[in-house]
């Protein structure tokens, strides 16, 4: 199963992204298909709150816009929205404890923990700061430069 990050959820959904055909084209690839395809519920929450936000944005999506956005995802019959389990607070601390991750890092922790915890084979983020993580059982791509 593939999962997909914040930024590819952003920069599909932003047309004045410079990434924006790329990100859409991987999205609708995974919406349309027939495997199942992820997105952590903190990367639908963490979405929310950047392209509403008018500091990011200029202008910022109206919340209308942004959950009608999340509403055409949750009508992919594949998707599934990964959340924390029983589990996820062994998962979290070995990742934060093994990999010494600090500050705002451990966000990024919180979203590889729930793609390990529900057997992720592939994150898919433009975020260079997951390469902290390779070497574990969920590979972290960027879709848009593959």
């Amino acid at each position: 199963m593939i999962a997909v990050d914040t930024n590819i959820l952003v920069y599909a959904h932003r047309e004045d992204s410079p990434f924006h055909g790329p990100a859409e084209r991987c999205l609708r690839s995974l919406a349309e298909g027939s495997q199942r395809w992820a997105i952590p519920w903190p990367c639908l929450h963490e979405f929310l709150a950047i392209v509403t936000h008018p500091r990011i944005y200029d202008p910022p999506t109206p919340i209308t816009a942004a959950v009608d956005q999340v509403d055409a995802w949750f009508e992919s019959p594949t998707l599934v929205v990964l959340g924390e389990t029983e589990r996820h607070w062994f998962a979290l601390r070995a990742l934060v404890t093994e990999r010494r991750i600090v500050g705002a890092r451990v966000h990024d922790a919180r979203i590889l923990a729930l793609c390990r915890q529900h057997a992720v084979r592939e994150l898919w983020s433009a975020d260079r700061d997951f390469k902290q993580f390779s070497g574990g059982e969920t590979v972290v791509v960027n879709p848009l430069f593959s």
